[in-house]
């Protein structure tokens, strides 16, 4: 039985739920190794005008207290530009609450903790921003202002026979991931050093502790086994912990570790970006777009991380799956004194794409049309060679399929009548329905990031080890990877493991993002098995072939199947896997090959705006279904359907988990969700008893989720869809669906909400329009009043 197609289970899934997995922190302390933390700045903008540390350093079990003046190497970062100080130096400034001034290095936690209560930092404060207003009006910016555009917009909007504008806020979202950030370090001879790291970018991970301890990138091993969790979160973030504890080996030549604890780990991190988007949108009498002109403006926080690549994607997906002639989007970063927002699932796409799916819901409105009319009637169409407003044809579109199977399996026109019904008589409760899509494009929007290599090596029991450069944090990459190399092969899935990722194995590698995982790396895992394939057909076609009938050695005929080898035009004639491997091991054939991939076909050009940033889009739609009640503003999400497009899964078991995952994450993020901030930028809601995370209680009572077979993706690794982070954006219906439900309780205005739609974000607005038509007065009265005027 091939393995691709297979349910096999999460590779982990045994050691996990048995808690046997072993994470950064279950790693049992060597005997001399150290615990190191960090004093964090109190102000989130502020000189740094002294540091007294002697009282800490007098604390038995403290070892050695660091400053920005101890760093072996260079005390600066960053991903993209080199704006983030590992410790902030006395006369510098501070840019957030949480940034790293002191480095601690104790025997035991108890110690570390009371060190750090006794160090005493002085600051000189300096004005704080903390909103998208205020650095717009202080002018803060990160980078330049960037455009994607087409048409005429402006002349569009002059002659168009409906307009409307609003501006939507979009609140931010907490990873959550269950393993804080973590690291361990190890000094080996000659300075080199080995670093256990809880990371999504081993490589990322590898250069900046290179750098920070002042040694060539070869001089540093750094290894992920696995992670607590991930969610974009540790793509960028996980190198300063990692730096930390490498910095204390290298400086006291013993193990040291770094384990944020959870608090810290929330108050002192990035999250998803706030966004604030200031759109119009222009249509005709059928709910046709013909033009949508927005300003999309993104809080970075203080330094750059990946935000401008975040709002390049966010912008890369604000035309969603909808064709819109006339088109313009201008984004902008801004510069706040928050921590340094970052990557998340989906990566500024959900940002960009809730901005159109909000027009959407707005134009029926304004229309009265049923929302789903307007989306039908603007989807990109099939075989008609339309582009992208960055000039992308959109291939394998299957948006009209999705939306027409999804009507019909989710009863939408029945439930729609339904809820008109529901919601006219009763004066306790609103109900919602809403459908929203998702066009997701696959592939990094940096070209160079599109590559992989793996290892792949072949043991004389038949037994094989792969090592790629994806690192596993729940998604199953390792267990695709397994999958794609066991049919390879022609071997059983259980002959196959995956190597901890490492980076004296696999070099040079790309974070596990941008849902390309199991397409790089299993692509590349692919290509070694092709050349040993190559190679042991070469050596078992003339073993294979008979002298005395004839039969002339081919080694295009043989066949790997069912851990066995065979010529296809005599398959009589075969040899067990093992045989073949004992036998090519004692006549000197190499059996271990690396594999290399590179993503075809994509390119940008950021100057122009144009370009193919994709190799594919993975396509998804989701009909939401929600109860208010109208004297609360609570909300529960009764009913959810969801179709999506998988091309032909490697394990549908586990594109499943990540749908259902992924799912309920963004619905997370569109309703309870909140980041909450004192005036002085502390964050509030820094726990799970204030910072509301989905709850099995919030699971919808019907959830059903289903997977569009569509076998014409031919372009990437056994025609299968990547799928990690698609489908939260369509947690969005969910909002589109409270959107809904409101525009029932406001009359005849336009329902306006902001993001996430919370209780308290519901109940005051349906307060304000019960005040409203309490004292709405008569049309004549109305009138006189403006003739007065």
């Amino acid at each position: 039985m091939p393995a691709v197609g297979t349910d096999f289970p999460h590779d982990s899934a045994v050691t996990h739920v048995t808690g046997r997995s072993t994470f950064i922190d279950d790693i049992s302390p060597a005997r001399d190794e150290l615990f190191v933390d960090y004093v964090p700045s109190p102000v989130a903008h502020g000189k740094l005008v002294s540091i007294d540390t002697q009282a800490a350093s007098q604390i038995p079990g403290v070892v050695r207290i660091f400053t920005s003046a101890d760093v072996p190497g260079h005390n600066e970062f960053g991903p993209i530009i080199k704006d983030e100080l590992l410790l902030v130096p006395v006369g510098a400034v501070a840019t957030y609450i949480g940034a790293p001034v002191v480095l601690i290095a104790a025997e035991s936690r108890a110690a570390l903790r009371a060190a750090r209560k006794a160090v005493t930092l002085k600051f000189e404060p300096l004005p704080p921003i903390f909103s998208i207003d205020e650095a717009i009006k202080a002018n803060q910016f990160i980078g330049l202002e960037r455009t994607i555009e087409r048409g005429d917009v402006d002349a569009a909007f002059s002659s168009a026979p409906h307009t409307l504008q609003g501006t939507l806020d979009i609140g931010g979202q907490e990873h959550f991931y269950l393993e804080s950030q973590a690291a361990r370090a190890e000094p080996g001879e000659s300075g080199q050093l080995f670093v256990q790291s809880s990371t999504q970018h081993p490589t990322e991970v590898q250069s900046i502790v290179a750098e920070v301890c002042g040694v060539p990138f070869n001089h540093v091993i750094v290894q992920c086994k696995r992670m607590g969790g991930g969610f974009g979160g540790k793509e960028t973030q996980a190198a300063q912990p990692a730096a930390m504890a490498a910095m204390v080996a290298t400086l006291l030549k013993r193990p040291a570790r770094v384990v944020y604890g959870k608090d810290d780990d929330m108050r002192f991190t990035g999250k998803r970006h706030p966004f604030k988007i200031v759109y119009r949108a222009a249509f005709d009498p059928a709910g046709t777009i013909l033009a949508y002109d927005a300003r999309l403006y993104s809080n970075g926080g203080c330094t750059c991380d990946l935000s401008p690549s975040i709002l390049e994607r966010a912008m890369l997906h604000s035309d969603n799956a909808y064709y819109i002639p006339h088109f313009r989007v201008v984004g902008r970063v801004c510069r706040t004194n928050l921590p340094s927002n970052t990557a998340f699932r989906g990566f500024g796409g959900p940002q960009g794409v809730v901005g159109i799916e909000n027009v959407m819901e707005e134009i029926a409105q304004t229309l009265k049309l049923d929302a789903l009319t307007v989306r039908a009637r603007n989807l990109y169409q099939s075989g008609l060679g339309q582009t992208t407003p960055y000039g992308q044809i959109v291939g394998n579109n299957v948006l009209g399929r999705l939306v027409e199977d999804l009507r019909e399996s989710s009863h939408y026109n029945h439930r729609r009548a339904d809820i008109d019904a529901f919601n006219a008589r009763s004066r306790s409760h609103l109900r919602g329905l809403s459908m929203s899509l998702v066009k997701f494009g696959i592939s990094f929007t940096k070209r160079t990031l599109n590559q992989a290599n793996a290892l792949v090596n072949i043991y004389t029991d038949g037994s094989v080890m792969v090592s790629h450069g994806g690192t596993e944090m729940g998604q199953g990459v390792h267990t695709r990877v397994r999958q794609i190399v066991a049919d390879e092969l022609g071997v059983g899935y259980d002959r196959v493991i995956v190597g901890a990722t490492r980076t004296d194995k696999n070099h040079n590698t790309s974070p596990t993002a941008a849902s390309s995982g199991t397409d790089l790396n299993g692509a590349a895992a692919a290509d070694a098995c092709a050349k040993l394939r190559e190679r042991l057909a070469n050596f078992a076609a003339p073993i294979l072939a008979k002298a005395d009938d004839g039969l002339v050695s081919s080694p295009a005929h043989i066949c790997f199947l069912n851990n066995e080898v065979f010529d296809a035009r005599h398959p009589e004639r075969r040899m067990k896997w093992n045989d073949l491997i004992c036998r090519a091991y004692i006549e000197r054939i190499n059996l271990g090959e690396r594999g290399f991939y590179i993503t075809p076909g994509v390119d940008f050009n950021r100057d122009t705006g144009k370009g193919h940033p994709f190799l594919y889009y993975t396509n998804g739609a989701a009909v939401s279904e929600v109860l208010i009640d109208r004297f609360t503003g609570e909300t529960r999400v009764t009913r959810v359907d969801l179709l999506m497009d998988a091309g032909v899964p490697i394990n549908p078991g586990l594109d499943r988990g990540q749908i259902v995952g992924g799912f309920i994450q963004g619905m997370g993020w569109v309703t309870t969700e909140e980041l909450k901030y004192s005036p002085a930028g502390n964050l509030l809601s820094y726990s799970p008893t204030t910072y509301k995370i989905p709850a099995v209680s919030d699971t919808p009572d019907v959830f059903n989720v289903s997977l569009l077979h569509n076998p014409d993706n031919v372009v990437s690794i056994k025609r299968s869809k990547a799928l990690g982070e698609p489908p939260l954006l369509l947690g969005i219906s969910v909002w589109t669906a409270v959107k809904n439900a409101l525009s029932y309780a406001s009359q005849n205005d336009v329902a306006k909400l902001s993001l996430p739609a919370t209780g308290e974000e519901i109940l005051m607005f349906l307060t304000r329009h019960a005040t409203a038509r309490t004292h709405e007065p008569d049309v004549k009265s109305a009138i006189t009043v403006n003739q007065t005027k």
